[in-house]
């Protein structure tokens, strides 16, 4: 049996298989019920089926389907158009232009039948009455698709001139396509400038801003704008993710992955859509994504992963490598058949220049969880200053001069000298070096080294640098827990040191050395016993050992900048010291004078650790803006030289300091940089996390929801109570939440509140469990869930009763009494919740002491009596209908009925309209509001003196009010209107 009885149930399922997401399956649905058309015997059935099916294919991979329901269309049309009502007739003529289109997009087409479409078009909306603007508009694509620019032009110009009527595109289509074509020009600027009305939402329909957003993201890097496309990238993608016929504008989206160093997104969205590698519906997006793919493995290529594995056609396993073979291959065939079939070289000329682009950044980070698929370069020693490749002498200068400077990349420099010295002769002290620098790069493994270093500097002359090394070694040695053993030994070598000093057989460098290890290892010993709370002698006696550096580095100066250092370190030291004695205070200004003594000697990198301490102990003492300048110092302090982590930590704090105090926007530029430095790290689960749910969080205070939740989304993927805590979640959720209800999308933005809820229900705080119950309730409720959403306010109700806060309960009351109004309660089962929301009220307003408890408990009864009204007269309007043939004794019941309700309704506005007034004037305006209300309720009881004079009431207490004053334009409107009516 049919399940489609009458044309009514057919325009039902044709308007429910609109909705469904587009494809495959919604295509089939369109195809039964065009079979289902059929059988009902009504020509303009028949007529809206191949119209929705027509849609259909459109806005699908198969859009070559879509031609034989139009033919059907056009020859009914030419033979009864008296079957096509009015809507179908324009329906008709529109699809005119899916039709050019879409021949345009078809290889097989030839070019001839193409123009002659294109005559058949205007011979049609001529004799239609239409304007020839779509027709040149069509004209212009052939033009533009086939390399005809003179012929373009003319056409773009016939376009522009035409005026605009009911058979053009939607000004936001017409605007994608002008945009593009000044891109086509090389007219970056002001394709961006003609996109501004759709990018900012003044022009809107089904496939834009989408497309747009996409077009915009090549020229936006071109020019430099960066941020603009990220935005729009992260933007765009949302949009175009689920519509599965924008196959083109997905591959703008893979495209801007691939030349900004995100290309393990690239992949990842080659991931979501393996069908777009075969999909042959629509040859001409499937030329624009494999070229698009083309490129990508290219550049994986490019970095030495053409062997990693990708996504692709479906069948078997594919490397980068090879997929770039056959997607070239791909590509170029498909552009070789548009080719031949317009006679021009244009589209395979367009196809080659896509893929082979370069790069148009480095790496741009995108907030989103991306680990980069070739290691990042990272910032290496300059090279000496010869020509040709280094000789050793020149390496090992090199690395001497990066040593005594106290250089970055000094370890990296000794160790490429060591390279070029194998199997070379070298004096000791050279050797010596090279030893010494290479247990520096080893740690813990290069004790042994230090040993062998400080013989080697004895042979070749010179006794303290030989006690310096073995002083290092024994440092290392308490670094590895070995404390006791390490002082013993420094404490000998810091004996000979000294004495060698006094008798001028070592210089102030090789004994500072010494005396430095030494305070090294004691202030190792009084971090071990920290534990326990390092014993006062303990500590005196380390800090005596850095007041001995202090000593003997004073007043050395010259060019030799490791006195100056060392001066910082023990400042450091002393910090460290007087934080272990509770002293924050002056703990922070001793780190701060290492710091600033780094700075001063032309080491700011070494400076950064101890503007992170001072940035740590402004935090615990309160000061904020301390802690933001000593993080910011510690950024332009550390340069590039500062690890990927740090880098992480750094701008993570940053953006949680400046947020605090309301700098959001450069807030979510921290935030995005402790992102990205964190996946460079490779910290995406941990610290990239955390950058991501902050800039979630600052990008949705900033407004910009579809941004906020795809990061959102991409940091929820990583967060877990058992890392991050159970409040980190619970935000992220939150604030998904928050955004998925400003972009419409109700029934996901009550699952993020639903989950966030579910983890808060455990908290021994209820506050935030009852708030996100709420929260959910609403998204439910605006999702059509009704059930839902009543259990929802429900508990939200009870919560709130828990947490002794009446307003919240009455309000989640009220929401429960329009829920039931809409849903199966009906009309008795809305007015007990509102009838119990107005009793809680009134107890809470009883038992309130304070002024300012009672003043908002006052308000929120007088909305509850308001909202109340407004339920009474709506229950009672929609059920003013009657069945036809009921008999007029049931009808004046029913209107008895009706007027008792209006009856209630005006009770209920007039306690309204008194209690609002007990508020003086910041509740003018819902007093107003009241009194307007029980007028009409006064009309529709019959007493049109009675509504005047309300009316006449709200003009009186706007009489002094504000002209420019929005609400009291509008209120005195109302009340005109309604004074008009009553007369």
């Amino acid at each position: 049996m049919s399940e489609i009885a009458d044309f009514d149930a057919l325009r039902r399922a044709m308007a429910e298989n609109s909705e469904q997401p587009e494809g495959p399956a919604r295509n089939a649905r369109a195809e039964r019920l065009l079979a289902e058309a059929e059988g009902l015997g009504v020509p303009l059935a028949v007529i809206e089926a191949l119209g929705h099916q027509l849609k259909v294919y459109n806005y699908s991979s198969e859009k070559d389907k879509m031609f034989v329901p139009f033919a059907r269309l056009l020859r009914m049309w030419d033979e009864r158009p008296e079957d096509f009502d009015a809507y179908e007739t324009h329906s008709l003529h529109w699809v005119f232009k899916w039709m050019s289109a879409g021949m345009l997009d078809q290889p097989h087409v030839p070019l001839a039948s193409i123009e002659k479409w294109l005559g058949e078009m205007a011979h049609r909306y001529r004799l239609a009455g239409h304007s020839e603007r779509a027709v040149r508009s069509a004209e212009f694509s052939v033009a533009a698709h086939v390399g005809d620019v003179p012929r373009a032009k003319r056409a773009y110009a016939a376009w522009l001139a035409a005026d605009r009527d009911e058979m053009a595109d939607c000004h936001a289509c017409e605007l994608h396509g002008q945009g593009w074509w000044q891109v086509e020009r090389g007219r970056d600027a002001e394709a961006l400038l003609l996109w501004r009305p759709v990018l900012e939402g003044e022009f809107a329909c089904a496939h834009e801003p989408h497309t747009v957003l996409a077009s915009s993201l090549s020229p936006l890097l071109r020019l430099g704008r960066l941020d603009e496309a990220r935005a729009h990238h992260l933007r765009g993608f949302r949009l175009v993710r689920p519509m599965e016929s924008m196959r083109g504008a997905y591959a703008d989206h893979v495209e801007f992955c691939a030349l900004t160093g995100n290309e393990a997104r690239a992949l990842e969205l080659l991931a979501e859509r393996p069908a777009y590698f075969t999909d042959t519906g629509h040859p001409r997006s499937r030329l624009e994504f494999m070229a698009v793919v083309t490129l990508l493995m290219d550049r994986l290529t490019e970095l030495g992963l053409g062997g990693q594995r990708v996504p692709g056609p479906a069948g078997r396993s594919w490397t980068a490598g090879e997929l770039a073979a056959h997607a070239r291959v791909e590509t170029l065939d498909l552009a070789g058949r548009f080719d031949r079939r317009n006679g021009t070289s244009h589209v395979g000329d367009r196809a080659r220049a896509r893929m082979a682009q370069r790069p148009l950044v480095d790496r741009l980070p995108l907030g989103v969880r991306t680990v980069r698929p070739a290691p990042a370069p990272v910032a290496a020693p300059p090279p000496p200053e010869a020509a040709g490749e280094p000789d050793l002498a020149a390496l090992l200068a090199e690395a001497r001069r990066l040593s005594d400077t106290l250089q970055p990349h000094a370890l990296e420099a000794w160790a490429a000298a060591a390279r070029a010295a194998r199997g070379t002769e070298l004096e000791p002290r050279d050797r010596a070096e090279i030893a010494d620098h290479e247990a520096m790069a080893r740690g813990p493994e290069g004790i042994e080294l230090f040993e062998q270093a400080a013989a080697l500097y004895a042979e070749a002359g010179d006794p303290g640098e030989a006690l310096a090394a073995r002083a290092r070694g024994a440092y290392v040695r308490a670094l590895t827990g070995e404390v006791d053993a390490a002082l013993e030994t420094v404490t000998a070598l810091y004996d000979e040191a000294l004495a060698l000093y006094a008798e001028e057989a070592t210089g102030v460098r090789q004994a500072a050395s010494v005396v430095m290890s030494r305070a090294r290892i004691l202030m190792r010993c009084v971090h071990e016993g920290s534990a326990q709370e390092a014993a006062p002698e303990t500590i005196a006696r380390a800090e005596q050992a850095v007041r001995e550096v202090l000593a003997l580095v004073g007043g050395h100066t010259g060019d030799d900048v490791r006195p100056a250092a060392r001066a910082a370190e023990a400042r450091g030291m002393l910090a460290e010291l007087a934080g272990l004695r509770g002293d924050a205070g002056r703990a922070a200004e001793l780190f701060r004078q290492a710091a600033d003594a780094y700075v001063s000697a032309g080491l700011p990198w070494f400076a950064v650790e101890y503007e992170v301490q001072v940035a740590a102990l402004a935090h615990q003492a309160g000061e904020p803006a301390e802690a933001e300048r000593a993080l910011r110092d510690a950024l332009a302090h550390g340069g590039p030289y500062v690890e990927p982590v740090g880098r992480a930590q750094l701008h993570l704090q940053l953006a949680e300091v400046v947020g605090a105090r309301g700098e959001v926007v450069e807030a979510a530029e921290h935030a995005l940089e402790a992102a990205h430095w964190g996946d460079e790290a490779g910290e995406s689960g941990t610290l990239g996390a955390w950058a991501r749910q902050q800039l979630g969080g600052f990008l949705l205070r900033q407004g910009r929801y579809a941004e906020a939740a795809e990061v959102l989304e991409s940091a929820l993927a990583d967060l877990s109570a058992e890392t991050h805590g159970d409040g980190a979640v619970v935000q992220a959720q939150w604030w998904l939440g928050d955004c998925l209800s400003e972009l419409g999308d109700h029934r996901a933005a009550a699952g993020h509140r639903l989950r966030a809820a579910d983890i808060a229900r455990h908290w021994p705080e209820q506050q935030d469990h009852a708030t996100l119950a709420h929260l959910a309730a609403e998204s439910l409720s605006r999702a059509g869930l009704l059930e839902e959403a009543d259990r929802a306010y429900a508990r939200a109700g009870e919560l709130w009763r828990g947490l002794d806060n009446p307003a919240f309960l009455v309000r989640s009351l009220r929401a429960r009494g329009w829920l039931a109004l809409r849903g199966q309660g009906g009309a008795e089962r809305a007015r007990e919740l509102m009838a119990e929301a107005v009793r809680a009220c009134e107890r809470a307003l009883d038992g309130a002491a304070d002024p300012v408890s009672r003043e908002q408990l006052t308000d929120e009864l007088a909305h509850t009596h308001r909202q109340f009204g407004d339920l009474l007269a709506r229950s009672a309007s929609e059920g003013e209908a009657t069945e036809d043939g009921e008999s007029e004794e049931v009808e004046e019941v029913e209107d008895s009925v009706i007027q008792a309700v209006f009856e209630a309704a005006l009770v209920q506005m007039d306690r309204a309209a008194a209690l609002f007034g007990t508020l003086g004037a910041d509740a003018l305006h819902d007093r107003a509001g009241a009194q307007l209300a029980a007028g009409w309720l006064e009309a529709d009881l019959g007493r049109p003196a009675r509504a005047a004079a309300r009316a006449r009431a709200v003009l009186a207490a706007y009489e002094d009010a504000d002209d420019a004053d929005e609400t009291v334009q509008a209120r005195r409107a109302e009340a005109g209107r309604l004074l008009e009516a009553e007369r």
